[in-house]
């Protein structure tokens, strides 16, 4: 797609250059994010203004909507079909609308397995305990993968090992907040402040071996996997996988997400051909269908189904272990913003995680993966924890520059790290000074409270001796609710003087409201304190943001 866009782009390309050429362009997004399908509706006028001629208008597809994606996709697809009906009517001989009945017709799926027998040579992987053989196991299994794992990638991976695991609220306070603090077993790996965590979650073994027992697999049998139509856009991905076998339930633990991501709606329309109970065939057709689309979500998506949930509930159904590997959703990491900084804790990397859990509609209680894994994990059992270092959306600052930090609840968590960072970076020569606004509810989840609160006083960063400033908003504490927006209005001057010392701007937190309520605020700030429009004030901010002067990580 990276050389589609750019051969797109190309100025010798004219106006006419795709003239008789017709497309259709749905995207997947969520509105969750400011960039709402943001690739989506810029391939779409880049091929309008190449002169194509599109057949119905964009379809935007929304993870917020209820129904996920599929809630724009249904009345777009059906917009396409009666569209291509009145281009040309052979389409669809018998109308976009007719169905036809008793569908006995299935896709072939689309990966194969092939068993290996207990005596290959490579069986030595599938017992493997020490590092290497569990790093070659992880290896192999995600690289059968790839063309599923989206985030599959030839980055190295690294093993940690927990040290810390400190609950960061206190019990009652309606959260649980835990800092976390791993060291490197195997090579260390170079990170910078800024930089995002990816991890490999655990899976129950006992859910895991349910799976296996309820789909009537082996769990000792050998298979590699093969991705056939992979094969011949990836040679590389699968140039070693038909030597190395692997353990089947191996290959289920490491990458197929069975005990906490709901099917898709396709899986549900594959499992009703494997339906041998009449009734439950037409349930499953029910839900695939755009008229069961409502229910399958209150089903499925709300109550957050899991995989095997969703397997016991349809009795009848044996699926093929092809069509499991292939639909099951993968087992993706986690990502999570670094809260330490290297300088002050070499050869550790340290991550602030809220442990996620609720209860669905039917009072069902759901918990977070790998929050739960990690909040369970023992410092003294010594697990290896597979995880993969990546760059996020908050670049490391230099010393000279002064930043302004916003960062409500686990949104702190880099800023812990550009804090501590600073902090040695002030203590060996100048730096620029930092205002830092924190959000909580009340005094119980004032997470770092005794960091942020020494780097106050003496010569700490936020020091007035320094220039800098630590401002918290306690939502719940009194009857008026303060969020950091209100502590920012009330520091309106400081930050403009700090914007117009060439300052930085980092947000980070959840995606909900919070980074649009910033943006609003400063908005408001650069109009009041620059006597500016809130058009200019806008602009103003957007002409920043273009400089690479403010930043934002949001998660949903």
């Amino acid at each position: 797609m990276k050389v589609f866009w750019r051969f797109l782009l190309q100025k010798s390309l004219s106006k006419q250059w795709l003239e008789g050429v017709r497309y259709a362009v749905f995207g997947l997004g969520d509105s969750g994010y400011q960039k709402f399908n943001f690739v989506a509706k810029k391939l779409d006028n880049r091929l309008l203004d190449l002169g194509a001629t599109a057949v119905v208008e964009r379809g935007l597809g929304d993870d917020q909507h209820p129904s996920g994606y599929e809630g724009a996709l249904d009345p777009w697809m059906r917009s396409l079909w009666r569209r291509l009906h009145q281009i040309d009517p052979s389409f669809f001989p018998q109308g976009p609308d007719h169905v036809i009945e008793e569908m006995k017709l299935i896709d072939q799926p689309k990966v194969h397995i092939t068993y290996h027998s207990i005596d290959n040579a490579a069986s030595r992987l599938s017992n493997a305990s020490d590092l290497e053989g569990i790093r070659m196991q992880l290896e192999t299994a995600r690289s059968m993968s790839a063309g599923k794992l989206s985030n599959y990638n030839n980055k190295a991976v690294c093993f940690l090992k927990m040290i810390k695991n400190q609950p960061l609220t206190k019990s009652g306070s309606g959260k649980d907040v835990h800092h976390f603090e791993f060291e490197f077993v195997s090579a260390a790996i170079e990170y910078e402040v800024g930089d995002v965590l990816e991890i490999l979650p655990s899976q129950d073994p006992a859910a895991v071996d349910t799976f296996i027992q309820r789909c009537n697999l082996d769990p000792d049998a050998l298979i590699t996997v093969q991705h056939k139509e992979m094969k011949n856009y990836l040679p590389d991905i699968h140039k070693n996988t038909t030597e190395v076998p692997i353990k089947l339930r191996t290959f289920v633990e490491l990458t197929m997400d069975v005990t906490s991501a709901s099917p898709r709606r396709y899986f549900f329309e594959v499992m009703s051909y494997f339906a041998t109970a009449e009734h439950e065939k037409e349930r499953l057709q029910y839900f695939a269908s755009p008229e069961g689309r409502d229910d399958l979500y209150k089903y499925n998506q709300k109550e957050r189904r899991t995989v095997l949930e969703v397997l016991e509930d349809f009795p009848s159904v044996q699926m093929p272990i092809d069509w499991l590997v292939q639909l099951v959703p993968p087992l993706k990491t986690r990502a999570f913003s670094i809260s330490s900084s290297p300088l002050a804790h070499p050869n550790q990397v340290h991550l602030t995680v809220s442990v996620v859990s609720w209860t669905t509609p039917y009072k069902r209680k759901r918990t977070g993966l790998c929050s739960v894994w990690l909040a369970g994990l023992d410092p003294q059992q010594g697990i290896y924890i597979p995880a993969w270092f990546q760059k996020g959306s908050l670049p490391r600052p230099p010393p000279s520059v002064p930043l302004i930090l916003i960062g409500p609840g686990t949104g702190c968590a880099p800023f812990r790290g550009f804090v501590e960072e600073r902090a040695i970076q002030s203590s060996s020569g100048p730096a620029a000074p930092i205002i830092f606004f924190f959000g909580c509810r009340n005094e119980d989840d004032f997470l770092y409270r005794e960091l942020w609160l020494s780097h106050s006083l003496n010569d700490g960063v936020f020091s007035e001796a320094k220039g800098g400033g630590f401002y918290v908003a306690f939502s719940r504490k009194q009857p008026q609710k303060v969020y950091v927006q209100h502590k920012m209005l009330e520091q309106s001057q400081r930050i403009w003087n700090l914007l117009l010392s060439k300052a930085s701007i980092y947000v980070a937190g959840s995606a909900t409201k919070m980074p649009s309520d910033v943006w609003s605020t400063f908005e408001e700030i650069v109009s009041k304190e620059g006597e500016a429009s809130r058009d200019s004030a806008a602009n103003w901010l957007k002409a920043l943001q273009r400089a690479g002067r403010y930043h934002v990580e949001a998660w949903s």
